[in-house]
């Protein structure tokens, strides 16, 4: 059974280490000396810019329904604990740690999500009736999903009793890292109702999407049984290299893929829409829907588990180990010796997870992974320089689908100085978010967060999910605002 959750466990980490959208700061919405305003919402016009080169506008940040403190445990505060044992922290895989105490801290779907994106240039512009803005960068996201039953298994096993089933499907992990052109335009077509639109054009960079869409584990006295079925695609370009096993058919090597040099994997369309509507002095409505396209990944290494083709499983079974042998002068001992018969369940587990190799240098297609936001903004009448806000986003990218609401207390007590805090709820537990935003006549420097930690363990890890991230940038600004 250890040799089991060993196995499972390695080909969730492996998935896992495979991994590495753009995620524009939220808190930033309704900054309107924000230059990048626009890419929350291309309606939303600024005043001219030009990026400062490196220090335009990075953003990177985590996000997790999980949290450090689900996985790990003080010791001082397990009941039973042997107290000559000097371990501060201990993980949930201990036998002091109460299985359904831990069990109870997970959702059934447990999401990482990491993003990161870089200006590398910018500008935004009055000019033909409205404001438009040109941007060149690159962007990354990667988003795993472990389906609770995995932790389940690793924390009890086959159980008391020696039956147990359990479900390890949408096992998933998925990344991209694109670069982007894109050209944008808002104007407004009738008093207080604005609208804009951006044309994004992508070049792939990476890609992998691994999913197992269906794998399934039952226990029992006298039979093991396994299920699974699951599809791999990835891509790099023709510098990445994927070997095979040796002796192991189409059974791809992961310890020996290469990277042997930069080349582009695909090409993409996408499109940003948006409009802002003031349906009062002191009320204005928003909306934008953000990456409406596909990529098309060329390449492309396409694998699958078990049976090739069609709607078939593979399906691999155990009922023990038949005609040990102990005694090397035994005849069959070498194929019926217990380490062989290790080796042989080990090999028949890894057959239904690890991806063989179906099409060498093919190609797939993909859907941008789209986000949604509504907003509403309502101006005090008694003093201009204050405002409430609320946001609702919600980010549709498989795996990686998150929805939140933020709600916002917004300060403009100056021309050249604005800021904000607010608090979120979100599919990743509740944030608070905050950014200054410094813009006099000539420059536009910023530094915000949707989320961070604010408690910590002595041992300085954080508690609560693991949300954090932080948006800086300096930029030329020029003109009036539009």
């Amino acid at each position: 059974m250890k040799t089991l959750k060993t196995t499972i466990l390695a080909g969730a980490l492996a998935l896992g280490v495979c991994a590495s959208a753009q995620d524009a700061p939220r808190t930033a919405y309704f900054l309107d000396g924000y230059s990048y305003r626009h890419e929350l919402n291309p309606a939303f016009g600024s005043r001219n810019y030009i990026s400062f080169p490196v220090l335009a506008n990075l953003d990177f940040g985590l996000s997790s329904n999980m949290g450090v403190n689900t996985f790990i445990y003080p010791t001082s505060k397990l009941d039973g604990y042997p107290a000559d044992r000097n371990y501060a922290l201990t993980t949930f895989m201990s036998p002091y740690v109460d299985a359904n105490e831990f069990l109870n801290k997970l959702s059934e779907n447990s999401h990482l999500n990491f993003d990161y994106s870089q200006t590398i240039l910018s500008t935004g512009f009055n000019a033909w009736g409205g404001f438009s803005t040109l941007n060149v960068g690159v962007r990354a996201h990667a988003g795993v999903n472990l389906p609770k039953d995995l932790f389940r298994f690793m924390k009890i096993g086959a159980g008391e009793t020696g039956n147990a089933e359990y479900n390890f499907s949408d096992l998933r992990v998925q990344a991209t890292a694109v670069g982007e052109v894109a050209l944008g335009h808002s104007r407004e077509i009738i008093e207080g109702l604005r609208v804009g639109a951006k044309v994004k054009f992508l070049v792939g960079l990476a890609n992998i999407d691994a999913h197992m869409q269906d794998l399934h584990a039952t226990f029992g006295d006298k039979e093991w049984k396994l299920r699974g079925k699951g599809e791999l695609l990835m891509t790099a370009g023709t510098g990445l290299k994927v070997p095979l096993q040796d002796g192991e058919g189409n059974l791809i090597d992961w310890n020996g893929i290469k990277y042997e040099g930069f080349n582009i994997g695909g090409y993409g369309l996408g499109v940003d829409l948006g409009a802002t509507y003031e349906l009062t002095p002191d009320l204005t409505l928003s909306a934008a829907v953000q990456d409406l396209g596909a990529m098309s990944w060329k390449h492309a290494y396409i694998g699958g588990t078990g049976v090739y083709g069609g709607d078939e499983y593979n399906e691999w079974s155990f009922s023990g180990f038949q005609n040990v042998a102990v005694k090397n002068d035994e005849p069959g001992y070498e194929e019926n010796k217990i380490e062989t018969q290790l080796d042989n369940l080990t090999d028949g587990i890894k057959d239904i997870y690890n991806f063989h190799l179906k099409q060498n240098g093919g190609r797939y297609r993909q859907a941008l992974d789209a986000t949604l936001r509504l907003g509403a903004e309502y101006t005090l009448p008694v003093y201009r320089g204050l405002s409430g806000g609320v946001l609702y986003t919600s980010y549709i990218g498989g795996v990686s689908s998150w929805n939140e609401g933020r709600f916002y207390a917004n300060f403009k007590p100056a021309g050249w100085f604005n800021a904000t805090i607010n608090y979120g709820i979100s599919t990743f537990g509740n944030s608070f978010g905050w950014m200054l935003n410094f813009h006099p006549k000539g420059i536009n420097f910023f530094i915000g967060s949707d989320h961070q930690f604010l408690k910590v363990t002595p041992q300085y890890i954080p508690l609560g999910h693991l949300n954090a991230n932080i948006n800086l940038g300096f930029n030329i600004t020029f003109g009036s605002k539009s």
